[in-house]
């Protein structure tokens, strides 16, 4: 993180423009190293279950991808970052912990977490954009064009990579879960061990092409994996079912 955005993110701590709600902010290290995730580096990499999902197989920097609700994806999304030494900043989700991010994998050492942002959350993510290669963002309320330009513009300067849990039309990529199967429950008994479930992705640019997989979210030994031997595991294509799954799975989560 650069001087002038730690600034930025202190005065709004310490200002009172964030309110009350900043006292529950839990920061371990947010400050960037040089030698950490390369500053030029075009792409930001994933979980290998991930990477057929996205264009150029990782995160573009300067873009805006989207998660469907707040879940394990979402997490997921920065988990591969991180384990290479990007930093990652979570707004908005007062139910995450450190101990629900490093289960999901995210090393703690490289997270920030706010909770509750407050009315200012707009200028909290713009600042988060310029320190953290990934923000993890769950919007209070749904942004107006003219805040989601300025925020994409935001990404795109500092070269950081914006995740949103819910709705943010013109993202360039888009991923949502369809077709989600839960393992453990026996005939009345037993406990949930795992989930699989279709990712479906599709976006604009390069990442407009419907893209699916199937996935481990999580799998029996919490890891999120690509699911090997379920049906259409290795789909990645425009085969019209994609494009369907992808429309019936936006029809769930609106619905």
């Amino acid at each position: 993180m650069n001087r002038h955005a730690l600034d930025s993110v202190e005065y709004l701590f310490d200002s009172g423009v964030m309110g009350t709600e900043i006292a529950q902010v839990i920061s371990l290290s947010p400050v960037r190293h040089p030698d950490d995730v390369l500053a030029d580096e075009g792409v930001l990499p994933v979980l290998p279950a991930l990477r057929g999902l996205l264009p150029g197989g990782g995160l573009q920097r300067g873009s805006v991808v989207t998660s469907g609700d707040w879940g394990l994806l979402t997490l997921a999304l920065a988990t591969g970052a991180v384990a290479d030494g990007a930093w990652c900043a979570v707004v908005g989700v007062p139910a995450v912990g450190v101990r629900a991010a490093a289960g999901a994998g995210l090393n703690p050492e490289r997270l920030l977490l706010v909770p509750a942002p407050g009315p200012g959350w707009p200028q909290v993510v713009a600042s988060l954009l310029d320190g953290f290669d990934i923000v993890l963002l769950c919007p209070p309320e749904q942004p107006s064009a003219q805040l989601r330009r300025k925020l994409e513009a935001a990404a795109r300067r500092y070269g950081s990579v914006l995740v949103v849990a819910g709705d943010w039309p013109g993202a360039q990529s888009r991923l949502l879960l369809a077709d989600s199967e839960w393992t453990g429950i026996g005939a009345g008994h037993g406990r949930l061990r795992a989930r699989k479930a279709r990712g479906i992705a599709t976006g604009r640019g390069a990442g407009e092409r419907p893209r699916s997989a199937w996935l481990w979210l999580p799998g029996p030994d919490g890891a999120v994996t690509a699911a090997v031997g379920a049906p259409g595991a290795a789909e990645f294509g425009t085969a019209e079912s994609d494009a369907t799954h992808f429309g019936t799975a936006q029809l769930v989560q609106s619905g």
